[in-house]
């Protein structure tokens, strides 16, 4: 059985804003990161934007449900992550636990990291939760349910 995916999630889970450093350990430095909100090309893209959501969030936590294995072993290979991030904005929704789910496609190389792309609801992360666009997508969600 490959074991990249389920070493790669207890390591990614342990980051903070004290420890970005490892982000070296877990990816190449020409990584390619994707998410419906950003896209980053390298390491260093990737290090300043985690430095960037650790200092203004005041808390986040990964629960890490699937492991979907595709080609390759723990040296070379791809797979998908299922995951339930929760984090705490004092800007969003009055600084309450916000849930997001979503998964993560990675290919690594070398046992790092060299494409991830994550797959979420940028409204369950972010819109719904500022207080006039909130409502107007909740208000069209419900036209549209």
């Amino acid at each position: 059985m490959n074991a990249f995916l389920p070493y790669f999630a207890q390591r990614f889970a342990q980051l903070d804003a004290n420890n970005l450093h490892a982000l070296g350990e877990l990816y190449s430095a020409n990584v390619q990161f994707q998410d419906p909100l950003h896209t980053l090309h390298g390491l260093s893209a990737l290090q300043t934007y985690c430095q960037t959501l650790y200092s203004r969030i005041s808390q986040l936590r990964w629960q890490f449900d699937d492991y979907l294995h595709g080609k390759g072993d723990d040296s070379n290979g791809d797979g998908v992550i299922r995951w339930q991030m929760t984090f705490c904005h004092p800007q969003l929704r009055g600084g309450q636990p916000i849930n997001v789910q979503g998964c993560s496609f990675l290919r690594w190389e070398s046992g790092k990291v060299c494409q991830q792309r994550d797959y979420f609801d940028a409204g369950q992360l972010l819109y719904e939760h500022i207080p006039l666009l909130g409502r107007v997508i909740a208000y069209l969600k419900a036209r549209l349910a």
